[in-house]
């Protein structure tokens, strides 16, 4: 990292998200974080080149905003001098998604083997701006979540959890997921769930969500899977969810071309359908065994 930085992070975006990427900016200075903004930095009359050149010399990290109509070409420009120096001074590049945006778009492939921060669910997303402050700082911000708030209601421990989807193990995640729900429910190994989904401890249930949401940027979790499921006609009480079920598993990858996937084409990763994760489809019929055991019905009551 350079010795003369002046700026905690570079802000390269498309002129069409530059409302947005303002709003974003203004909030990293309300937390101490000095951004560098072109239109802040670069006087009228002046070369953009030469001063993102310049700049790109004065920075501890760099965003790259990526909007519904895709990169300016000033952004591409960008873009290529900054994946330099990221080799060069080990400099983090952090991809960021607004809103409208699903995924790293295919011409930008490279960018997917980064860490990206998920504004989805709007540029006042406290979590997404947490991650985006975790990426320039480097310093990981204490949360809720983290700030031994792993409560159960029957003594389980979700330390390693908690860990593991800190670190994006997620095929490890999923195995401990479906452990620590055993225990929750005081089922043995083996036996999976031995009492009805539908008195599954609430608590236990919210921290598990509030873990997988808060380290997938909002991309999985049980309640992002309840939205999905609402949206494909499913209802929580559980009524008629034998077609939704299926429409629900299309919808998050679940099932390819009309077939149910095995374990080994789980997709372990952040590039993953939206709420893939955690694949509830291994245990499924100890969720949707019957339509009082439904998983989205004990979501809902538990307001998850």
């Amino acid at each position: 990292m350079t010795s003369q930085a002046q700026f905690d992070v570079f802000l390269a975006h498309n002129t069409q998200d530059k409302a947005q990427v303002r709003a974003i900016a203004n909030e990293l200075k309300r937390c101490g974080l000095k951004p560098w903004l072109d239109e802040e930095q670069i006087p009228p009359g002046r070369p953009f080149q030469d001063y993102i050149q310049r700049a790109i010399q004065s920075v501890k990290s760099a965003a790259i905003f990526i909007g519904p109509t895709g990169l300016g070409k000033w952004q591409m420009m960008e873009l290529r001098s900054l994946i330099g120096k990221l080799v060069e001074a080990d400099i983090p590049v952090i991809p960021v998604l607004l809103p409208g945006v699903a995924g790293i778009p295919d011409d930008l492939d490279f960018l997917k083997q980064l860490h990206w921060v998920n504004f989805t669910n709007g540029i006042n997303d406290t979590q997404a701006l947490d991650n985006l402050k975790w990426g320039i700082t480097q310093e990981k911000p204490i949360t809720e979540v983290q700030a031994d708030k792993l409560s159960s209601e029957k003594g389980v421990d979700y330390t390693r959890l908690r860990d593991l989807l800190a670190a994006g193990k997620w095929k490890e995640a999923d195995e401990e997921t479906l452990a620590v729900m055993l225990k929750a429910s005081g089922s043995k190994e083996g036996n999976y769930f031995t009492q009805s989904m539908s008195i599954f401890p609430c608590t236990d249930l919210r921290t598990i969500d509030q873990l997988w949401v808060k380290y997938s940027d909002g991309r999985f979790g049980f309640s992002v899977q309840k939205k999905i499921y609402l949206s494909v006609g499913g209802k929580a009480d559980g009524e008629d969810y034998k077609e939704a079920w299926i429409k629900f598993g299309d919808r998050v990858g679940w099932r390819v071309k009309e077939n149910w996937i095995s374990d080994s084409d789980i997709a372990f990763n952040t590039s993953a359908h939206q709420g893939h994760l955690p694949c509830a489809y291994r245990f499924a019929e100890s969720f949707f065994g019957s339509e009082e055991e439904v998983l989205f019905y004990r979501v809902e009551t538990c307001e998850v």
